[in-house]
């Protein structure tokens, strides 16, 4: 191939790079109306909505939270009135026969009504601690909304990540593809060693398995993505920029300890212990029962004719009273349980300084994640930005002979790697600084402003039940509220979006053209 006159001087090299780059992008324009139709985008917003709506591990949340709140009427129960009634029927098959009141059969009934009127505290410090407890339940709701959430965001971004470093991935296949068949062109013409084509092909070769690895992490995000939300990610947008992040670490920590909703848990279970000592204590001091009953019998005729006209063949009575019970020794039951109970609480009062502890330290490493990402971000952009110059440069140096092929390799590796760096620190800003928000309580649904319905709430449940008395109540055979994945299809590592102009490389798209053409001034 001839070199055309004025190529070999490097200046006259940049101008062809600079103008052959621009009618690429012309022509990438024009043929871009030409190109299908789109796949509507997904939003970060509607990815949160439907894991809202449908992700197993809130629902299942939701199911525990209303068998919580079941406590409060259970607990009541135990001092509201009982009523009770029994019957039985008796045939003497053997009657003696000196006894002629004995009568052959008889039916009886009983119906007992025990009201109690004092159980020593044992009822007010259970509906107590049933109350705190299901405070604690709703906290841990809000906590399992912030983790779902976090999950979400956390898959989401892998997904545009992983797209992205494939996309980086198959471009860099390409350039180096291009680079080995112009190694292979100039070998032939005596222009290169076979050592410069050995280089290329082991360069390419390390490409596409780079390539197979980033598409395999592809297909496992996207497969996490669909675990979590239930649908395939369908040409994800790129996510809102976060709100209301803390100015300093201190901040974080402090609005973590006041709003964390597994802190407010912690803190709850603890305050629910403190009854349940109380519950314990009772078990020691005496209860009062208000009762009455009432009986009634018929011996069906079977009493004897003798005693007829004295005894009738049937009756009824009543009876009403107080029934007092003092416990003055049960084997030291009650002071065993009041010990178990006070070793509960300092157990809680141990896990709700431990969950402290746990919140201001994910706070405060969320805090200096989200800032370290940042400063890479801004890092990698300016990287980016002088590989890409760099890549062009040792091109042309290698041009006029200056620049071996390995040299140039190795700038595009170390561009390709600045891009990836680029892509990966955007991904774990935004994470992190959503995990901050989590970890601040401010990433909840309410939080969010999630608009794909009525939000789910907790309240409607729980005033339904609390004051229950009905024996019979039920809500019927549970079904299935989360959505099934078993029929989304195999997720695979097509990428269709093109990829950010920030991370696209002229200088690769004109490789195919200048490579080809430049001959280096090298023997």
């Amino acid at each position: 191939m001839r070199r055309p006159a004025g190529l070999c001087r490097p200046q006259n090299l940049y101008v062809l790079i600079g103008r052959t780059s621009h009618v690429i992008r012309r022509l990438l324009l024009a043929g871009a109306s030409l190109l299908p139709a789109p796949v509507a985008a997904e939003t970060l917003r509607e990815a949160l909505v439907r894991a809202y709506q449908t992700n197993p591990t809130i629902t299942a949340q939701r199911a525990n939270l209303r068998a919580t709140d079941e406590n409060v009427p259970i607990a009541r129960a135990d001092g509201l009135p009982s009523v009770n009634a029994g019957a039985n029927f008796t045939e003497n098959l053997v009657v003696a026969t000196n006894s002629f009141l004995a009568p052959t059969r008889q039916l009886t009934g009983q119906t007992q009504l025990s009201v109690p009127l004092y159980q020593g505290g044992a009822v007010r410090n259970s509906v107590a601690a049933a109350e705190t407890r299901v405070d604690a339940g709703r906290a841990t709701l809000r906590g399992t909304e912030a983790d779902l959430f976090t999950a979400v965001v956390g898959s989401y971004m892998d997904v545009i990540r992983d797209e992205a470093i494939v996309g980086l991935n198959q471009q860099n296949v390409r350039v180096l593809d291009v680079n080995l068949r112009a190694s292979r062109d100039r070998f032939q013409v005596g222009d290169l060693t076979r050592t410069d084509v050995a280089q290329s092909e082991a360069r390419l070769a390390l490409a596409r398995a780079q390539l197979q690895s980033a598409e395999a992490r592809l297909i496992a995000s996207r497969e996490g993505y669909i675990r979590l939300v239930g649908l395939p990610p369908l040409a994800l947008e790129q996510p809102p920029t976060l709100p209301n992040l803390p100015a300093s670490p201190e901040a974080a920590a402090i609005a973590a300890v006041d709003h964390n909703p597994a802190l407010i848990a912690a803190l709850r279970q603890r305050d629910a212990t403190r009854y349940d000592v109380g519950v314990a204590k009772a078990q020691r001091l005496p209860r009062l029962n208000a009762v009455a009953g009432g009986t009634y019998f018929n011996f069906l005729g079977s009493l004897g004719s003798a005693t007829s006209g004295n005894v009738g063949q049937s009756g009824n009575g009543a009876t009403a009273g107080l029934q007092l019970t003092v416990p003055i020794f049960q084997g030291g039951r009650p002071g065993a349980q009041v010990r178990q109970a006070q070793a509960f609480r300092s157990q809680a009062i141990e896990n709700a300084t431990a969950t402290e502890r746990a919140v201001i330290a994910q706070a405060r490493s969320a805090y200096a994640s989200w800032r370290s990402s940042n400063e890479v971000i801004a890092s990698s952009e300016t990287a980016v930005q002088a590989n890409r110059l760099s890549l062009e440069g040792v091109r042309a140096e290698n041009s006029v002979g200056t620049r071996t092929i390995l040299d140039i390799l190795n700038a595009e590796q170390e561009l390709l790697n600045s891009q990836v760096t680029l892509v990966t620190a955007r991904r774990d800003a935004y994470v992190a600084g959503f995990a901050l928000l989590a970890a601040m309580g401010d990433a909840e649904a309410r939080d969010l402003g999630l608009d794909g319905g009525p939000l789910y709430d907790p309240l409607t449940n729980y005033n339904r039940v609390r004051r229950s008395i009905n024996d019979f109540a039920s809500d019927g055979e549970p079904a299935a509220v989360a959505t099934r994945t078993d029929q989304t299809p195999a997720q695979n590592a097509v990428v269709t979006k093109p990829l950010d102009p920030q991370l696209d490389s002229a200088v690769d798209r004109s490789q195919a053209l200048t490579t080809g053409a430049a001959s280096p001034n090298r023997q």
